[in-house]
């Protein structure tokens, strides 16, 4: 499913013309940065998961970072909203599943493949990063941490575009972004926000929060595609693309909560937790391992009876020629009686007692 994928990708306009489009911003932003001042202020909050970062204000990082972030985080994963469709609506997610492959596999897949496009896209601009960083005057674990954004938010974008585009009409693409976004961006706020707050930066705690609402957002994206292809649901069961729905509309409470209970430090925890429940609110029925399957009543290359065991068939003579059964004589069917049968001789008496002449 991957290297399929990534044949797809490469050749798809989604990476071929943002990926010459970036290069020419970013020359254009080289050029722009160096006729400015000085734009990169000290802050304690330039740590990961900061989008701040990326906007203008008093934590903006320049140009560059405002074109790569744009490019990167969100104009390159939208591309994940046409890659489920296209297997539910020909039907092909039936095929892929008859074959050894999960619905994991299928979705990890496609995830991989989004997920390395935008980081190849991003290693390309490495050159530039290391022309700033010789002419001087940049903060080296700023770029660092700005640069595992790139990585980290990528991701998670992607797999909310790809879980997006397994509903089929346009409005319900678009409306489940929108949701899965907004939970992401709350839930990243409400645990970084204060946790930065309470320890006067981006530290430790900081940094493993953004980790965790990483591992969060990246499962629930997966486990809302992987639960739209599922084929068998159960009347007694809820529908599994609507309980990832609502964990992404519970999960902002849950951090909330979650970061009260720990003294506004480790709000993580509830977005650990979450992702857990994510990854196991669809889970495909199976039957226990000692349960033996049925044997198989299809007839073999042999025959087979309806106990499942081979039918002997008689060796064929030395010479090699086998001469099929004589087939059964078939009997006349008797006359119907009072229908009406036409005599085969003329001067026969018909059965109504009258002489044909």
């Amino acid at each position: 499913m991957t290297v399929k994928e990534l044949r797809q990708g490469l050749r798809r306009g989604m990476f071929i013309y943002p990926f010459i489009g970036i290069h020419v911003l970013a020359v254009v932003a080289m050029v722009a940065e160096f006729k400015m001042k000085e734009v990169e202020k000290f802050t304690e909050y330039a740590g990961v998961l900061n989008l701040l970062l990326f906007l203008p204000g008093n934590m903006f990082s320049g140009m560059f970072w405002a074109v790569t972030g744009a490019v990167c985080l969100f104009f390159m994963p939208l591309g994940g909203l046409a890659l489920m469709g296209q297997e539910l609506d020909e039907g092909n997610h039936e095929l892929l599943l008859m074959t050894p492959l999960s619905r994991w596999k299928v979705v990890r897949g496609k995830f991989l493949v989004l997920w390395g496009l935008c980081l190849l896209t991003f290693s390309s601009l490495l050159p530039y990063m290391i022309v700033r960083y010789l002419i001087g005057g940049l903060d080296v674990w700023r770029n660092l941490a700005m640069g595992l954004t790139v990585v980290l938010f990528s991701g998670m974008m992607a797999a909310g575009a790809i879980g997006a585009s397994s509903f089929t009409s346009i409005a319900g693409r678009i409306g489940t972004l929108i949701l899965f976004v907004g939970s992401m961006l709350a839930s990243i706020a409400i645990a970084c926000g204060f946790s930065g707050g309470i320890t006067a930066g981006a530290g430790v705690v900081f940094h493993l929060n953004a980790l965790s609402a990483a591992f969060c957002y990246i499962i629930f994206g997966l486990a809302l595609a992987r639960s739209r292809i599922r084929l068998v649901v159960h009347h007694y069961e809820v529908k599994p693309s609507w309980m990832i729905i609502g964990l992404l509309l519970f999960t902002p409470f849950v951090v909330l909560m979650a970061t009260f209970m720990t003294f506004f430090h480790a709000g993580g925890v509830g977005l650990i937790g979450m992702g857990l429940v994510g990854w196991f609110a669809d889970v495909s029925p199976k039957a226990p391992k000692w349960v033996q399957p049925p044997i198989a009543n299809i007839p073999g290359p042999e025959g087979a009876i309806p106990g499942g065991e081979p039918m002997s068939v008689p060796p064929p003579p030395p010479g090699g020629s086998t001469v099929p059964p004589p087939r059964p004589a078939t009997m006349p069917e008797p006359p119907v009686p009072g229908a009406n049968v036409e005599p085969s001789n003329p001067g026969e008496i018909d059965p109504g007692g009258g002489q044909q002449s």
